[in-house]
């Protein structure tokens, strides 16, 4: 009679309500706002230090891309007795310079009269010098002798005036395309168009002036001053290699056709050089994406080191925020006691529980990624472009849910596993 009376007033058991148990891990955030805060911090550090390692690669990567793009321009491709020697050892390097012939003018109009509309070619040589304008000089400045095709091959950035066209460059004219530092340097506080620089002591009428580009690998691409080849020739005398930049033409799709092209320029020229099948190429071929790898493959070392940093600040972080979890459960055990004994079922201290720890991570997240967000406007301030993109963004928050659930687990469990009557019992 006794047991049944007592399974009678058995407290009835609440319907588990998801909304319920957020409110409740919520009160007791705001309960205990001290503790949630430290345990919050620890998460946001983790998230700030996957969200600024993936920014950082993508900046890498986009660095590469872009410095290619501007140093060897947009689906285009480089041709040339040795076309990258930084990239290869001294002894491959030699080996190249005793086989390979050089580039010459012949080479040059053999690939354009086989080109059969699948390429567009033109040609630079460049060295250091001198230019000057009145009693101004600069020195280290990169003169390039150029084909007038090259600024239909690559975006030369012209921001007034224009390049120089096929007569004048037929004619050997005396006119240069200047960079926006030696605009600067020879032509401060006026307008540089117009006006003449001397190049080995000649006189050139500047045409043009390119917008600022920055650099690549170190190296100024705003001191350059672009003049006719056959000019360049006529003062330095002949080239003894030229480096050869090609692209597909404007009516080709992209998707294929520069590979196409490349191939063409690889087939005519071997003719040109009359090498048998099978026998090594005595020349180089440098794609964008060759010119890309070097840079990528350093970016790929740092995501090798980084994925590790990045998994122990996350397990740091969830370590954290799991004692602090289990501090709140053992300080809430006389609470949680007579929530069960009133009818609170296991799955709805569980979840409670749960919330309260993914609740922590969350806004800890979200802390992180305004942190990495000051962080990266402050770079940006200092000419660094790097981007916290919306995917990285979920992706880090998605990261500091997960922390939350696995750290809010097995003190979740533990709750669940308190003896009613021992925790009534607790105070």
């Amino acid at each position: 009679m006794v047991d049944e009376t007592l399974a009678d007033n058995k407290p009835a058991q609440h319907p588990f309500s998801f909304t319920e148990a957020v409110l409740q891990g919520v009160t007791a955030i705001r309960s205990h706002p001290m503790r949630a805060g430290l345990a919050g911090v620890a998460i946001a550090a983790a998230v700030a230090t996957i969200a600024t390692v993936v920014v950082a690669l993508d900046g890498v990567e986009r660095f590469a891309r872009d410095n290619a793009s501007r140093a060897f321009g947009a689906d285009t491709f480089v041709v040339a007795k040795i076309a990258a020697p930084g990239q290869i050892s001294r002894t491959e390097l030699e080996a190249k310079l005793e086989r390979n012939p050089d580039i010459k003018r012949n080479d040059l109009r053999f690939l354009e009269r086989f080109a059969d509309g699948r390429a567009l070619y033109g040609a630079t040589v460049s060295q250091r010098g001198q230019v000057a304008a009145g009693s101004l000089k600069y020195d280290g400045a990169l003169i390039l002798g150029a084909t007038s095709t090259m600024n239909q091959i690559r975006d030369l950035t012209i921001d007034r005036g224009r390049f120089f066209l096929p007569e004048e460059e037929n004619s050997a004219q005396q006119v240069a395309l200047i960079g926006a530092t030696i605009a600067e340097e020879l032509f401060p506080g006026r307008d540089a168009l117009g006006q003449s620089v001397r190049v080995a002591g000649r006189g050139f009428r500047v045409i043009g002036i390119q917008r600022p580009q920055g650099s690549v690998g170190g190296a100024s691409l705003d001191r350059n001053v672009w003049i006719p080849l056959q000019t360049y020739e006529r003062i330095y005398g002949g080239a003894e290699s030229l480096q050869i930049t090609a692209r597909a033409p404007d009516s080709a799709t992209r998707a294929w056709a520069t590979s196409d092209a490349e191939d063409r320029a690889r087939v005519t020229l071997r003719a040109r050089h009359q090498l048998r099948p099978g026998e090594e190429d005595d020349f180089d071929v440098l794609s964008p994406d060759a010119a890309r790898s070097f840079v990528q493959a350093i970016s790929q070392r740092i995501g090798v080191a980084a994925a590790p940093i990045s998994a122990m600040a996350l397990l740091a972080a969830i370590v954290v925020v799991a004692n602090t979890i289990l501090v709140a459960v053992t300080q809430r055990t006389l609470e949680i006691g007579v929530r069960r004994a009133v009818g609170a079922s296991r799955r709805q201290i569980l979840a409670e529980i749960l919330a309260e720890s993914v609740t922590i991570a969350c806004l800890g997240g979200v802390a992180g990624l305004a942190v990495t967000f000051g962080l990266l406007q402050l770079l940006g301030g200092l000419g660094l472009d790097l981007q916290l993109t919306l995917p990285t963004m979920l992706g880090s928050l998605a990261a500091a849910a997960a922390s939350g659930l696995i750290a809010g687990w097995i003190p979740a469990r533990r709750a669940t596993r308190i003896n009613v009557v021992d925790a009534l019992r607790a105070e």
